[in-house]
């Protein structure tokens, strides 16, 4: 039998001998990051290049943003990338969700059938097109149509997910579709679809993917919000230099095809910069959102926080 003195001499004895494993353990921050499997958000993967010493990046995947945007509010991951629709809607709802920099710009496109007469948004009336509801797309292209006199009544909306559209547009069930990278590449590169336009004439501009935090995580771990900015702004500017690269992590990571991501790597811009025009425009993309009753009231002022970037700038 043993004693119980024993047991604790024991594993006093235990703790003694190994102080540097749990020192070592104790210095290392590990740092949960949600990211898309997407093209847009591809940045997380190159992180480990730019990790200072005593830090580990673990990159969380996500199929939606509003997955991503959850776990955040939940505190499943430290931070995430996701839609500014997943943002302001959890934003809206009352959610401790900041928006403290961008992931990405563009990254949307509005595809027709090849050779089909749909080449402008006005031809769209009448037609059958795929659109995500609450998604930042769906926001873009109504837009776009009211501004060319048309509404949702004009056409015949089909709820189909992102990268089902591509599949969609090519067995003949729709006629077009509003999607996101690379599924715009994938229609393009095969000669299923053609071009409509890319939705990005109008007051929200070409803004897309955010990076967020929860409230909390602001107030009592400004330095990890720091440290994880840091490395999300040089690895953002280092991949969004080097498409190549950026291609060849898409390819290896998402398992992508590299023929439709030569195609869509072009309309999509990573950044992390989060200055006057990125709030205004997303204040324009809250608006339009309360005119569609996506939203029931607008986000709280402090919803898009800058002063984590401004420092990274003025440094």
């Amino acid at each position: 039998m043993i004693h119980r003195r024993t047991l604790l001499a024991g594993l006093g004895a235990g703790l003694v001998s190994a102080p540097l494993v749990g020192r070592a353990k104790a210095a290392r921050t590990v740092i949960r990051m949600g990211s898309l499997k997407l093209i847009h958000s591809i940045a997380p993967y190159f992180y480990e290049r730019f990790t200072p010493e005593g830090v580990q990046v673990e990159v969380v995947p996500f199929e939606s943003p509003t997955e991503c945007k959850n776990a955040v509010v939940t505190r499943s991951v430290d931070f995430g990338t996701f839609g500014i629709a997943a943002a302001t809607l959890g934003a809206a709802a009352g959610e401790p969700i900041v928006v403290i920099a961008s992931t990405c710009n563009r990254g949307m496109a509005i595809i027709s059938k090849r050779d089909s007469e749909i080449r402008a948004i006005k031809d769209l009336k009448g037609k059958r097109v795929a659109i995500w509801p609450g998604s930042t797309q769906e926001v873009f292209a109504l837009e776009r149509m009211r501004m060319e006199g048309l509404s949702v009544r004009d056409i015949t909306p089909v709820r189909i997910s992102f990268s089902e559209m591509h599949i969609a547009l090519a067995r003949g069930d729709i006629d077009a579709y509003v999607g996101a990278e690379p599924g715009p590449g994938v229609s393009l590169s095969t000669g299923v679809g053609q071009l409509v336009e890319y939705p990005y004439a109008t007051e929200m501009g070409a803004l897309n993917m955010v990076f967020g935090a929860h409230r909390d995580t602001l107030a009592q771990r400004p330095e990890v919000v720091r440290t994880m900015l840091e490395i999300h702004r040089k690895a953002s500017d280092f991949a969004g230099k080097d498409r190549e690269a950026m291609i060849a992590m898409a390819v290896s990571k998402l398992g992508q095809k590299r023929e439709a991501l030569e195609l869509s790597a072009p309309n999509v811009e990573l950044k992390w910069k989060l200055g006057p025009d990125e709030v205004r425009q997303a204040k324009a993309y809250a608006e339009h959102m309360l005119a569609l009753k996506q939203i029931k009231r607008l986000p709280e002022p402090g919803f898009i926080d800058t002063r984590f970037v401004d420092a990274m700038r003025d440094a």
